[in-house]
């Protein structure tokens, strides 16, 4: 226990140093949020209110001071009515007077000496308290007294907020238009283009989504704007009118908004999801179902029941997720978006201080208006550094194509090298072949001949030896032709050489192809290969004319398929008296033909081909089967 203590003591006291100037600074934005709330609050031309009327509020009448708060009530039925008088002397220099209401809620009806010259309710978005819509209207001249002047303010109040009427300005139009200019960008135009932001933000967030379906951080923050959106845009229910219980449920949609902003906070700093965070869904979804089913009264009060307290829940929850991010990260979009949170949490305190009455003097409600703020600026640093990670992979791309183009060249430059050394090794070993062929036929045979010169012998000897050597020669020259893998071209070269070699011993050769296509193509054939098979066929032509005996040779060709892909085999068969055969396939007697058939063995080996040998009273047969692959040089084979 002591050391689980110890740890934990540890690291409170790394946090702590990382906690505090986070906690310090938070403080300075609050004070700042304040300050700015105070110092940012237009100013109204004093000179022209009026504070002192007498309201007629359910069948009383008695004197208030503006600003001023009534009941709640969901009746339009004898709303209050102010009443109040202003001086106008027909010699003031300034024409064009005005009647200026910075704030109220919800509508209102002014009328100057028993004349209706402004109603809010023909703008159902001036009737949105989060909008703090001012109102402006011209008295026409003819309506003026020279002297006192009788204005009322008709409060049409409902819903469960209390009404509220701010200070009443009358006076010339010019003085008093810069103050209503000012409020109407503060809290008209500049929700809107907010609202407006949201919407497209809201538009490239879904398609980011949409491209990236693994990182659903953007579609819940564009689910959440689309929410907003919905909520500014949305025409407000304006009694006596009827309107729909979507719009009202929609109005009251800032509980599922915020939930979904704690949601985006969780997927952006990979938290695991809680246990119970699906109850953060549970007010917006009593909040739309009872809507509609009750009706529009219903959205509005579930709304301050219940939606104010989960929008102020989630931003506790949000400003602790961000706080612990900042310990954790000690990054910048941590200590953004815990700047953010706080910013919209004063906000919201403010306008909960104005709802509870506390703040009295004023009613203006910002916390919309930074709440949109904020998605604003979370959607656009979003979209900021996806298009910053799209251009890092763009750079990558680059740089991978300039590497690979680098590698590309390298890999050439290595290929001709290998391919000069390869034909450099090819002819080398196409040089030792023929030196071998050469040495081992037609080197031997003039030796042969020399050797049975220098003996005198007689002139048929001499020309039989040299009939070898070219024969050889022959053999040596047909095997350097590119024969395309087509082996049966060599045959029929072998054909003629050995015809010509029967002909004297009268010996008949009987050629037959089996197959129409003889033998199948091999692109890999090599010449050292053919060389080898007919090598082994003449040896065995050899063996037929002057050991068997034998009055004809029987060539034939054919090929077959065991499954695995087709295979040549070319067998040579005589009729002449054979001879016998030991145990292991070699001949029983006669050294010379033993060493005979042992080379045929071995160079069918060195061509991956198999050699079989019967023979009988009644003659003998070689048969040579192809491999479906040559091998690639004579080490392969062994």
């Amino acid at each position: 226990m002591s050391e689980i203590a110890a740890k934990a003591s540890g690291r409170r006291r790394r946090l702590l140093p990382r906690l505090t100037p986070y906690l310090l600074l938070q403080a300075l934005i609050l004070i700042a949020t304040i300050l700015g709330l105070r110092l940012l609050q237009p100013s109204d031309p004093e000179d022209f209110a009026l504070n002192g009327f007498s309201l007629r509020e359910d069948g009383a009448t008695r004197p208030v001071s503006l600003p001023h708060f009534t009941s709640s009530r969901y009746s339009l039925a004898d709303p209050p009515l102010y009443a109040g008088t202003f001086a106008f002397h027909h010699g003031d220099a300034v024409p064009g007077w005005s009647v200026f209401l910075p704030r109220f809620s919800n509508a209102v009806e002014v009328a100057v000496n028993g004349v209706v010259v402004l109603d809010s309710r023909r703008d159902t978005n001036a009737n949105r308290p989060d909008r703090n819509t001012p109102q402006i209207a011209a008295i026409p001249a003819s309506l003026l007294h020279d002297g006192s002047n009788e204005i009322t303010v008709r409060l049409f109040v409902w819903g469960p907020l209390k009404g509220f009427l701010d200070t009443v300005y009358v006076g010339p139009d010019a003085a008093l238009r810069p103050a209503f200019e000012t409020r109407t960008l503060l809290f008209v135009t500049l929700p809107v283009v907010f609202s407006a932001w949201q919407s497209i933000l809201a538009v490239i967030l879904a398609i980011m989504w949409l491209m990236r379906r693994r990182e659903p951080v953007y579609g819940v923050l564009a689910a959440a704007m689309v929410l907003g959106v919905v909520q500014a845009f949305v025409p407000p229910p304006v009694p006596p009118a009827t309107t729909s219980r979507l719009a009202a449920v929609l109005l009251a949609s800032a509980p599922t908004e915020s939930a979904l902003i704690v949601v985006f906070a969780l997927l952006f700093f990979d938290w695991r999801w809680p246990r119970y965070g699906a109850l953060l869904f549970l007010p917006g979804i009593v909040v739309f179902v009872v809507g509609l089913l009750g009706g529009p009264p219903l959205p509005r009060i579930l709304f301050l029941v219940l939606g104010i307290p989960m929008v102020g829940i989630c931003l506790l929850l949000m400003a602790s997720i961000t706080a612990t991010e900042v310990v954790r990260r000690q990054d910048a979009a941590s200590f953004t978006l815990g700047c953010a949170v706080t910013i919209v949490l004063t906000c919201w305190i403010h306008d909960m201080l104005s709802v509870f009455e506390i703040v009295t003097n004023e009613r203006t409600f910002v916390s919309r208006l930074s709440y949109s703020a904020m998605l604003v600026a979370i959607g656009a640093g979003l979209t900021w550094r996806f298009a910053r990670a799209l251009n890092q992979v763009d750079s990558f791309a680059g740089q991978l194509v300039t590497r690979v183009r680098e590698t590309e060249e390298r890999l050439k430059a290595s290929f001709v090298r290998e391919e000069a050394r390869a034909r450099a090794a090819a002819l080398a070993n196409e040089r030792t072949r023929l030196m071998r062929d050469l040495h081992d036929g037609l080197g031997g045979q003039l030796v042969s001949i020399v050797a049975l010169s220098e003996r005198g012998q007689e002139g048929a000897t001499i020309t039989d030896a040299a009939r070898a050597a070219l024969k050889d020669l022959r053999l040596v020259i047909d095997s350097m032709d590119d024969i395309g893998g087509d082996l049966m071209l060599a045959l029929g070269s072998w054909r003629e050489r050995a015809a010509m070699q029967l002909r004297p011993h009268d010996i008949a050769l009987d050629w037959r192809v089996a197959t129409p296509q003889g033998l199948p193509l091999h692109p890999e054939l090599r010449p050292w290969h053919v060389i080898q098979i007919v090598r082994i066929l003449d040896e065995a032509v050899t063996n037929a004319v002057k050991h068997a005996q034998a009055r004809n040779i029987t060539l034939g060709i054919e090929t077959l398929d065991d499954g695995q892909g087709p295979y040549g085999v070319i067998s040579v068969a005589d009729d002449g008296k054979g001879f016998a055969l030991a145990c292991n396939g070699e001949a029983a007697s006669a050294s010379q033909t033993t060493r005979g058939l042992r080379n045929m063995r071995s160079r069918a080996a060195r061509c991956g081909a198999v050699l079989d040998l019967r023979s009988d009273a009644s003659g003998t047969r070689v048969r040579l089967q192809l491999p479906q692959i040559f091998p690639d040089s004579d080490a392969a084979t062994g």
